[in-house]
């Protein structure tokens, strides 16, 4: 290799006079361009290796482009010109729509301007917002480290619909990963990365974990499908029984028991049995615990004036309303008896918890009586079937269920007005409709072997006992089979972009 002249030649080709940023924190833009210089001195070495060569770095002389401010508000063309600019890539803080100060919100209005759901969208968006914009007319590249709930539930359509209807496509992706801090007590936080152009070049790419997966086009779900926006419904797309959520009691505690509570009351007022009720949550339902509630829809006034206990508990629920902040509540004040908001059904109904863990390939749902009373941390679906049951167990509705519902960190956040209104059911014909209401079976069945098992230690998966998972496995076959999948599909994936298609013939 000919050098030329030593005079003349200069082996650097990328420097940190290329690197721009900007940052909010004085002491942190300090230490990036520390960072930069560091870096430089390392590379230097590695040159001098490289080229055998001498290469003076001391005394500092380059310059780390490190800007201070907030990088919202900072027009990004007086940092650096976009003309000049191939890449942008960044680590935006990891705060949820909930969680950020009314400065911080500000900051997203300004930017999005006050369109539905802004209030509950992750602060990382204005950085995609601002690249989207300052992107536009060039060949530049961006791609952030983000909170994964960007690609969840309502946000993978708040914040990506007018993203990629604006032209930009998402080039690669990581999906979800955990990054753990540096710190003493460990933080947990669930990431993904999603690089983005308005440019395409060359083929699309999914990572998850240790797998690098070849894609035709990458959604706002980071699957490899189309850029399918599966938006809150108030009504199922399908001929199905309406889901809706359990009843709010927001009594402070007034109408529930524990098991001591509901002893104690029994014993001193025996009057008041009929009205004590089993109670469940998702916690009480996947892990078999029992809790309970006063249910004292048509109780006799009579006969309460004769339970000085309930009584007392009514008058702190009605003084606890009557000093709620929320306008909302105060007005059920004048209603003490019951809870705000009664969804309990006439007949057994099933059961689906709202909040579940991510560790379970089935979110563990089932059949209830009337007699149980259902709160506000579970949805229901009254006069549901076997069949019904059968399809929303399967592993094709669990497919659809982690790719378009919301997480809490990474545990399963179900929604009706998402996840069950949105989901396309088939059209089986009355053999295989039949065939699913027998496999339904077989699952409770399975269950009711194991009588003192909590669905939680049921649908562990080591310890799921062989005659349930078999039961499941015929019940995902029969399922399948229902929407012509079986023998077609052989990845989740694939199974989320059929149903996607789907969607989009529904609506």
């Amino acid at each position: 290799i000919v050098l030329g002249d030593s005079a003349d030649f200069n082996p650097i080709q990328v420097s940190i006079g290329q690197f721009y940023g900007i940052e909010i924190n004085d002491f942190a833009v300090t230490v990036a361009k520390t960072a930069l210089w560091i870096a430089e001195s390392q590379m230097m070495k590695k040159t001098e290796e490289i080229v055998r060569s001498h290469l003076e770095f001391l005394p500092l002389t380059s310059y780390a482009n490190i800007v201070e401010g907030n990088a919202l508000q900072v027009d990004w063309e007086t940092v650096v010109p976009k003309n000049k600019l191939n890449y942008i890539m960044g680590n935006p803080p990891f705060i949820g729509g909930m969680m950020m100060t009314k400065e911080q919100k500000a900051d997203i209005v300004a930017l999005l301007g006050d369109v539905k759901g802004v209030g509950e969208l992750d602060y990382v968006v204005g950085w995609y917002k601002k690249a989207m914009d300052y992107m536009k007319g060039t060949s530049i590249s961006a791609a952030f480290v983000s909170t994964n709930s960007i690609c969840q539930g309502q946000q993978a359509v708040t914040m990506w619909k007018p993203i990629l209807e604006n032209g930009i496509k998402i080039i690669f992706a990581h999906r979800t990963f955990i990054w753990d801090s540096e710190a003493k007590v460990k933080a947990h936080v669930h990431c993904v990365i999603v690089g983005f152009s308005y440019v395409k070049k060359g083929e699309c790419v999914i990572y998850d974990y240790q797998k690098r997966l070849k894609a035709n086009n990458i959604n706002s779900y980071l699957m490899d499908a189309p850029n399918v926006f599966v938006e809150s419904r108030s009504k199922p797309l399908a001929n199905v029984p309406p889901m809706r959520f359990g009843s709010m009691p927001r009594d402070g505690g007034g109408f529930i028991l524990t098991d001591e509570e509901k002893e104690e009351l029994i014993k001193n007022e025996p009057l008041a049995e009929k009205w004590v009720h089993p109670y469940i949550g998702a916690y009480e339902f996947i892990n078999n615990k029992t809790r309970w509630c006063l249910w004292l829809v048509d109780a006799n006034p009579a006969e309460l004036k004769k339970c000085p206990t309930v009584m007392k508990r009514v008058q702190q629920i009605q003084e606890f309303r009557a000093s709620s902040v929320a306008a909302g509540t105060r007005k059920f004040a004048a209603t003490p008896t019951l809870f705000c908001q009664i969804a309990q059904p006439d007949s057994e109904y099933i059961v689906v918890p709202k909040v579940s863990s991510e560790r379970r390939r089935y979110v563990p749902m089932g059949f209830l009586p009337k007699e149980v009373i259902a709160s506000d941390l579970v949805f229901l679906i009254p006069n549901a079937t076997l069949y019904n049951f059968g399809i929303l167990t399967s592993n094709v509705h669990m497919a659809w269920m982690r790719a378009v519902c919301g997480r809490l960190k990474s545990d399963y956040d179900y929604s009706a007005k998402i996840v069950y209104n949105n989901f396309p059911w088939p059209t089986p014909t009355d053999a295989q409709k039949a065939k699913i209401e027998q496999t339904a079976q077989a699952i409770l069945d399975a269950r009711a072997l194991y009588p003192d098992a909590s669905l939680a230690d049921l649908y562990d998966e080591v310890a799921m006992p062989p005659e349930l998972r078999k039961a499941h496995q015929q019940n995902d076959k029969a399922v399948m089979q229902a929407y012509g999948f079986w023998g077609k599909l052989n990845t989740e994936t694939e199974c989320v972009a059929e149903l996607m298609k789907m969607y989009q013939e529904l609506t």
